[in-house]
């Protein structure tokens, strides 16, 4: 709805204007003490069933997604020093103000996931979650705003993630999609600063 896009450009036309120096030091940081690429893409799925490129800052070792699966623990080998502050921070994550200036993403709704987790929604929790743009945050997002630090320690990482985490989150999903509004965005995206720090 033209409201919902009206009020996120409201916030990350000006959002990115003030943090780009910001950005820029953890872009030259990333490049200083790891090398390679600083952004991380990944493709999700948005509105529709539409894939796009997700951005983040990268937090892990050049070419990770072969050296492992895509659920990431806290514990994760893969992961460098600075990206371990990043994630705390979930500054890795502010890349994706892009995605929303875009149109492929919004500041609220829900997580968008890899297409091989799309697959494991329930056919009508999919037409519903798909039915809204993706969000940078969510009701979900606050819940597990230590996620990765939850699946430490488990033997099967992937397995939990699908069969415990997901339907969770799903069931999140589905309550913003039916109550949403620009008050319930406003309110999350200040109970999503407060969880981060």
């Amino acid at each position: 709805m033209l409201s919902k896009r009206l009020f996120d450009l409201f916030f990350v036309i000006p959002g990115l204007l003030v943090l780009a120096p910001f950005l820029l030091v953890i872009a030259l940081i990333i490049k200083l003490k790891d090398g390679g690429n600083v952004l991380f893409k990944q493709v999700r799925v948005g509105k529709n069933g539409k894939h796009f490129d997700v951005l983040k800052f990268r937090t892990m070792v050049l070419d990770a997604e072969k050296l492992g699966n895509k659920v990431t623990t806290g514990d994760d080998p893969r992961i460098t020093p600075i990206g371990r502050v990043l994630r705390k921070y979930k500054l890795d994550e502010l890349p994706q103000l892009i995605n929303v200036l875009k149109g492929e993403m919004s500041l609220v709704g829900p997580r968008p996931e890899v297409p091989e987790y799309v697959e494991f929604y329930p056919e009508e929790t999919r037409s519903i979650v798909l039915s809204v743009p993706p969000g940078m945050t969510d009701k979900a997002s606050i819940e597990f705003v230590n996620e990765n630090d939850l699946l430490s320690g488990s033997e099967d990482p992937v397995s939990d993630y699908k069969n415990k985490v997901l339907p969770i989150k799903l069931k999140y999903y589905v309550e913003y999609v039916k109550e949403r509004s620009l008050w319930m965005d406003f309110k999350l995206i200040i109970k999503t600063v407060i969880a981060i720090f």
